[in-house]
């Protein structure tokens, strides 16, 4: 087992409830495992999140995948969210290797979502805040931390409920930020129409990739995902 729901039992997991529901949980992934599951990491050649695909990935990534997305982990992330059904929910799951400037702008997520979990796997992280998600007080201010922000390291768990007021984001970065996102949605539809959706951009991110690296050098600290 890679991914034990024990493990968010531990004295170091924060729980909050205010000004929205989430869970900041380190070393979820045992540390043997971190030299396999980063090489069966995907390489996407693209900044952003895509559609998960088990071809992509190497076995050890999609028994993770397998385990993220299980029943046993939706229950116990839903009952610290305070979504006890969690796991009867549809799952959509997507995959980032990269983030170029643009990305981590300000965000609710979509009204589609009931929750999100983030797994980090970067073996490392720079000294810098940027790339480290915070959640926030306000939809206008990147400053306006609720919590400590979170660097993107290897078995760093994150979720959260979404709400109208579950803001979240991080500063400006651009290089490898490798990261597993599980949403679970409200329908089944959601999850085909966000598939489709990301299938597409998926393409386009191939094709345009300088012009996004472009246009997101100039993204503004406090800059509104619309």
């Amino acid at each position: 087992m890679l991914l034990d729901p024990t493990h968010l039992d531990r004295p170091d997991v924060l729980v909050a409830h205010a000004p929205f529901a989430f869970l900041v949980a380190p070393a979820q992934l045992p540390d043997a495992e971190r030299a396999t599951l980063l090489r069966d990491f995907p390489r996407y050649g693209s900044a952003g999140f895509f559609p998960y695909r088990a071809k992509d990935c190497g076995p050890s990534m999609r028994t993770l995948v397998e385990e993220l997305s299980s029943g046993a982990i939706a229950t116990a992330i839903g009952l610290r969210l305070g979504i006890p059904d969690l796991a009867g929910f549809p799952v959509l799951v997507t995959v980032s290797d990269a983030v170029h400037r643009r990305h981590g702008t300000i965000h609710t997520d979509s009204k589609s979502k009931i929750a999100t979990a983030l797994l980090y796997l970067n073996e490392s992280w720079p000294e810098t805040s940027e790339g480290c998600l915070r959640f926030l007080e306000s939809g206008d201010d990147i400053t306006t931390l609720t919590a400590p922000e979170i660097r993107p390291l290897y078995g760093t768990l994150v979720a959260f409920r979404r709400a109208d007021n579950s803001w979240h984001g991080h500063l400006p970065f651009e290089g490898e930020r490798r990261v597993v996102q599980v949403a679970w949605l409200a329908s089944a539809a959601d999850v085909e129409r966000k598939n489709r959706r990301g299938r597409f951009s998926r393409m386009v991110k191939a094709l345009a990739g300088a012009l996004d690296r472009r246009w997101g050098a100039r993204r503004d600290v406090n800059a509104k995902h619309q």
